[in-house]
């Protein structure tokens, strides 16, 4: 069985950007960026962690080009070996640095390649680089909902989604360090405000807390969501001033 990817692009935070560079250096897409231009240390190490974040997506928008369930798996594994191995990062443009759409438009020159080629890839022939469970993939794929519109906007939806789920997973785990796993499983679907059917008074009776002390642990959940979320965002970003634009897109996305 292959490792299963629990999607954590953990690190820490973003910093103001250095007077006269072109990215800000604590975050891995800023780094990998960086590295295109000369040697950076852990450049390679911030790339994997961003493919094996965001690798669902990609296996989404493969299988709806219309490839099995196995292609797409063997086709997006290839890619990603490829990816890492010939260093195509070196090719991004910091100027439009955002890893979603870079790495979007490597897959579809890969599809391209692959294409002319017209060579089929044989499963197991290659290093395993970037892996995931793939009975699961599969299974995330035909639950998703029936959706018309083209595979690019199918693809950025999904990274939205998944980039949502991956701050979460982490906000959970911070919570469970703290041993407040509990309070996390009850409050997790406050986060963005919906009071849900439950009242206050009755999550607050099964934590064993006041009402008062509810509200004031929710809105410390929901600030701890926030910040995560503009780390979480800020490592697929090359500039600082970047992060603000690239929620409102998602969140755009999301509710579209």
């Amino acid at each position: 069985m292959l490792r299963t990817m629990s999607g954590n692009a953990s690190g820490p935070s973003p910093a103001r950007p250095g007077t006269g560079s072109p990215v800000f250096t604590t975050t891995h897409w800023s780094v990998v960026l960086a590295a295109g231009h000369g040697s950076i240390p852990g450049a390679r190490e911030a790339l994997e962690k961003l493919c094996r974040a965001y690798w669902y997506p990609l296996y989404m928008f493969v299988r709806r080009q219309g490839h099995s369930p196995e292609d797409a798996q063997d086709v997006t594994q290839e890619f990603f070996a490829r990816f890492l191995e010939k260093e195509y990062f070196g090719l991004a443009d910091p100027a439009r640095g955002r890893f979603r759409s870079f790495l979007l438009a490597s897959l579809k020159n890969f599809l391209a390649e692959q294409h002319r080629q017209a060579g089929r890839l044989k499963r197991g022939g290659g290093k395993i680089i970037v892996s995931w469970d793939a009975a699961t993939a599969e299974e995330r794929f035909v639950a998703e909902p029936k959706d018309e519109a083209t595979p690019e906007h199918i693809y950025e939806k999904r990274w939205a989604l998944t980039l949502l789920q991956n701050v979460l997973s982490r906000l959970g785990e911070e919570l469970t360090a703290a041993g407040k796993e509990r309070v996390f499983a009850e409050l997790k679907n406050h986060l963005w405000g919906d009071k849900g059917e439950e009242p206050y008074s009755v999550i607050a009776g099964r934590l064993e807390m006041t009402e008062g002390a509810l509200k004031v642990a929710i809105h410390r959940l929901r600030q701890r969501y926030r910040e995560l979320l503009r780390e979480e965002v800020a490592h697929t970003v090359a500039r600082q001033e970047e992060i603000d634009e690239e929620l409102r897109y998602l969140i755009g996305i999301i509710r579209g």
